[in-house]
């Protein structure tokens, strides 16, 4: 379900008096996207030990506490402003369960920010691998993802972080560009590269056709 912007902006004013459905209506209008960010960027020693489920409730709360201050002064759209408070609660849980393994831990630590985890090699080769091997392949797969997760290594990290945000994530260009803190031109250039990089390694690895 989506809003017209005078919708959205009626929505976040009815939240930020106090409006309960409101505040429900939005948080569910983004939760999809929020979820994949999560389950991406989920350190994977965490993965079933963990609920995304909890990490977005928390989210869900502290948006709540924290909307009346953000419509006084939006320096974001309003989903990236939800996304950092999601990424938020999911820097807390990693502290909290991995502690001092945080600084080794995948390397996670975005650039772009500091303020996310990244997503892995780790994650990003799993999701690549949902997508394009049938279940008959299935005994191919841990050799493969090795071997995925060698290649997505020799990229250098802010072109992953790109094509974390516009290829897994779906943010658009200029959501990127503005997270990444480039410009658009740059960002677009950046995603376009990091594409092109990864078509050529899943050829390579033959996981696509060679057309």
């Amino acid at each position: 379900m989506c809003y017209e912007p005078d919708d959205l902006e009626a929505l976040l004013n009815r939240a930020a008096g106090g409006d309960q459905q409101a505040l429900n209506q939005l948080f569910d209008l983004y939760r999809s996207r929020l979820k994949k960010m999560v389950r991406l960027r989920l350190n994977r020693r965490l993965q079933g030990r963990v609920d995304d489920s909890d990490i977005l409730q928390d989210a869900y709360f502290e948006a709540s506490r924290r909307l009346p201050d953000y419509l006084r002064n939006p320096r974001a759209p309003f989903f990236l402003w939800l996304r950092r408070i999601t990424g938020d609660k999911l820097l807390e849980i990693h502290r909290t369960h991995l502690g001092t393994q945080m600084r080794n831990a995948d390397r996670e630590v975005s650039l772009h920010r500091g303020a996310l985890p990244a997503a892995s090699s780790v994650s990003l080769a799993a999701q690549l691998l949902g997508r394009l091997t049938s279940p008959s392949q299935a005994a191919i797969k841990a050799e493969m993802r090795m071997r995925l997760q060698e290649a997505l290594n020799s990229l250098e990290p802010l072109d992953r972080e790109v094509l974390s945000l516009r290829h897994f994530e779906q943010l658009n260009n200029t959501e990127a560009a503005q997270e990444l803190g480039l410009e658009p031109s740059a960002a677009s250039k950046r995603y376009i590269r990091a594409l092109a990089r990864l078509q050529k390694i899943l050829r390579q690895l033959q996981l696509v056709d060679q057309g």
